[in-house]
């Protein structure tokens, strides 16, 4: 069992989430942003509004889903809601912990408290909670259609693929559960869950009938999504180094393919393209993340453990650009919108860079609370949501 959990923020650690004192010796302070920047692309705020509390201190990385024109997001407060991803009007909303002497929102599922999720397919959305339950709901009007109880919380989005809800729980295992009834169908449990690790579990990835992801000790793994065999793992990390910590090398990012090829990376590791039908690794370089990454055309993006953003080419991991300009600014992961590359701080601001060159194009400040979620883009917006709920959606224009 994972007994002990950690938001890493640096060779340095922060052991709780939300807490944002920097004037303890071994925690570096945020990079200062530059006073006389002068934005080279144009940001439009869209709309704007709220779920819930958002994740607060709980260390979740509460990420919306965007399909078919609809944002979905949750809070760990026990808020699930549906927006017009163009308008940002309120579709439904779900309150389901109970408060007060009478109570109000849902009795089925009182004091849940989202935290993995929401994912979405066909008019199925499922969401996990830190209690260990996931839920599959009714993505019209977030109606329960069924439950399950499984021991550990859930703190990433379930995947969907056909009849199969996966979900990987903070014990190391990984289900997969009927997508109409949420029965179990199988698991498969890791077994090697380190006793001190990362706050946090990369999302699956299911492909071409496989289930791919990185482990708590530093692997990359593929499952048949049939039954949940292991079909082959990669080390992404070597476990090396004097101190527990040092020897802390989970892979808590997502894995992404691309053609054939899938990238994956850890912390206290290497971040490694493998072939993906065969396992077999293709390029590997030291590379130290606590984040997910992203790709588009030639380029593969991440942020390493100190918060500095790093283009690669993604055929040979070769050093395209690197940028200190947001050095300690506990980034999340990157995405790409059209040209550049965004990401959000842990003082509450979004930053554009340039796909090209990394140089930064646009700042825009969405709160004052730290943003941890990798901003999802979806057509010409970018979501971004803090830790408190706030989501806003900016758009990019010509300067």
């Amino acid at each position: 069992m994972k007994r002990f959990w950690l938001i890493v923020l640096t060779g340095s650690l922060v052991a709780l989430a939300g807490c944002h004192s920097f004037k303890k010796e071994n925690i570096q302070p945020p990079t200062p942003l530059a006073k006389d920047f002068k934005p080279t692309v144009q940001v439009t705020k869209v709309w704007n509004t709220r779920v819930g509390h958002g994740a607060g201190d709980s260390g979740v990385r509460m990420q919306p889903a965007v399909v078919d024109g609809v944002l979905y997001a949750a809070s760990t407060d026990g808020v699930i809601a549906a927006y017009d991803a163009a308008s940002g009007k309120t579709l439904w909303e779900k309150k389901t912990r109970l408060h007060g002497w009478f109570g109000w929102g849902d009795k089925k599922r009182a004091d849940a408290f989202y935290s993995g999720g929401p994912a979405v397919s066909g008019d199925l959305l499922t969401v996990g909670t830190l209690d260990g339950h996931v839920f599959g709901l009714n993505t019209k009007d977030g109606s329960e259609r069924w439950t399950s109880t499984l021991p550990s919380e859930v703190i990433d989005s379930p995947a969907i693929a056909g009849q199969l809800v996966l979900v990987r729980t903070q014990d190391g295992r990984i289900y997969g559960l009927d997508s109409g009834t949420g029965e179990r169908r199988w698991v498969n449990d890791q077994g090697n869950v380190p006793l001190l690790s990362l706050r946090g579990n990369g999302p699956l990835l299911v492909a071409n009938g496989v289930v791919f992801f990185g482990s708590d000790d530093g692997k990359l793994i593929a499952l048949r999504l049939d039954n949940g065999d292991k079909l082959w793992e990669q080390k992404l990390s070597s476990g090396e180094g004097r101190t527990d910590i040092d020897r802390m090398n989970d892979a808590d990012g997502n894995v992404l393919l691309d053609g054939t090829s899938l990238y994956a990376s850890a912390y206290h590791g290497n971040l490694t393209a493998v072939d993906g039908p065969s396992g077999r690794p293709v390029w590997a370089r030291p590379f130290s993340t606590y984040t997910s990454l992203a790709v588009s055309g030639s380029s593969l993006f991440a942020v390493n453990e100190d918060s500095q953003v790093w283009a690669f080419d993604k055929s040979s991991g070769a050093d395209m650009w690197k940028s200190d300009a947001l050095k300690y600014r506990w980034l999340t992961a990157p995405s790409v919108q059209g040209n550049y590359v965004v990401v959000g701080d842990i003082e509450g601001y979004v930053h554009w860079l340039q796909v090209g060159d990394g140089a930064l194009a646009g700042r825009e400040r969405l709160s004052k609370k730290a943003i941890r979620a990798q901003p999802v883009v979806a057509g010409d917006l970018v979501y971004v949501v803090d830790v408190q709920g706030h989501i806003v959606a900016y758009r990019l224009g010509a300067k």
